[in-house]
């Protein structure tokens, strides 16, 4: 087992306290966004592992290091077998202070055929326009620390045309009728297409009028004159008003799987994803929209959000089921007094402490910090604190 030290990113719509006030340090003014706990190659955990070479002592490598340099060892032959030598899964903490981008995932075909097309025809890795950084799918649970607030899903499309035909703006009237005029999948592909497609001028000129006319009218129309103040003029305004707006309560989560549209608007919370870069974007971003391959992805059906809460087991496990196969979160409260609880998985673990202060064998971790426990090792977990533990998925 190590103590995991780790990169904090400060994408710009990170929150500036959040992290911080977790992790009870200092606000350093800067956008703190996401806390990465993992192997990705991107920002990889680091570890101190002891040596027993000819020069023995402790070293500090990477998290991809020491599994590299034993793959069945660190993740256990099944995950091996299923996955290859890499951990199949990436935790964070996610605080947003604004909206992310409005966005989806492709399903693991679609990656496997978008990113052999691009790699075919010499897109670079690092293009701005490259949309596949890789072959695998991306699905992602975010577990809410904090009242949090997103966008999951289309929401019926009447509804939607009574949220736009409520701004009173003529020029969405367009939309309103498409919205009204068709079956449910062509009108919610033909409004995003329209969206998308619009005349830059003209589309940010509409947008400043719904912004304009939400604001007035507040209520459930809040949320999108607060996208439209972070990002003026942007279509992305419009594709949120597709969306169910969703608010979390502590503990609730969201399961985002392929083809679903999502954006994350506000707070502080626990996310799990398979280990993947592909985001193909739709909206409140100033990146590449690669709109054809967006179109081919999206999953044009109206959906609930699907909130989930966690499924309570008699070892005190609380388990958020989903169907990814790369990973499976759940959560523990530990009570003060109370008899250890042991935690082993033929899976790598990762255990992130949010509240409280929880002993895992011969590591105190307080809120934000968390340990590696290789596949088949056996650790005690003891409280006071809230424990989150992620595996592979059985």
């Amino acid at each position: 087992m190590d103590r995991l030290s780790n990169t904090v990113r400060p994408y710009a719509w990170g929150s500036t306290t959040a992290i911080p006030a977790l992790l009870g340090i200092a606000p350093t003014g800067e956008p703190q966004a996401e806390m990465w706990m993992g192997a990705h190659p991107g920002a990889p955990s680091r570890i101190t592992r002891t040596t027993r070479s000819t020069a023995p002592g402790e070293t500090e490598l990477a998290l991809t290091e020491a599994i590299d340099a034993d793959p069945e060892g660190e993740l256990g032959a099944r995950t091996v077998a299923r996955f290859g030598p890499r951990l199949p899964f990436l935790l964070k903490l996610l605080a947003a202070g604004a909206p992310l981008s409005l966005q989806v995932h492709p399903n693991l075909e679609q990656a496997g055929e978008g990113y052999a097309d691009e790699e075919s025809r010499g897109v670079p890795i690092d293009a701005p326009h490259r949309t596949y950084k890789d072959a695998n799918h991306k699905p992602e649970l975010i577990c809410a620390l904090t009242p949090f607030e997103g966008l999951c899903g289309f929401r019926r499309p009447t509804e939607a045309a009574d949220a736009m035909e409520a701004l009173g703006v003529d020029s969405l009237k367009p939309y309103v009728d498409l919205l009204r005029a068709h079956p449910e999948e062509a009108a919610l592909r033909e409004v995003l297409t329209a969206i998308l497609g619009a005349e830059p001028a003209e589309m940010a000129e509409t947008v400043a009028d719904a912004a304009a006319a939400a604001e007035r009218l507040g209520g459930a129309h809040a949320p999108y004159a607060r996208i439209a103040h972070h990002f003026p003029g942007d279509p992305g305004v419009l594709a949120a008003m597709l969306l169910n707006y969703v608010q979390l309560q502590p503990g609730e989560a969201l399961f985002l799987g392929a083809g679903v549209p999502h954006a994350y608007l506000d707070g502080l919370g626990v996310e799990i994803m398979a280990n993947s870069d592909n985001v193909l974007r739709c909206g409140l971003t100033p990146k590449h929209i690669d709109v054809p391959e967006l179109l081919r992805v999206v999953r044009f059906e109206a959906t609930e959000p699907g909130v989930l809460r966690p499924e309570a087991a008699p070892s005190g496990e609380e388990l958020y089921e989903t169907p990814a196969d790369e990973f499976a979160l759940s959560r523990y409260t530990l009570a003060s007094g109370a008899a250890p609880t042991e935690l082993t998985a033929p899976t790598p673990q990762i255990l992130l402490c949010t509240a409280g202060s929880v002993t895992v064998g011969e590591l105190t971790l307080g809120p934000g910090e968390s340990a590696y426990v290789p596949a088949d090792e056996t650790v005690e977990a003891a409280g006071p604190g809230t424990l989150f533990r992620a595996t592979v998925a059985a």
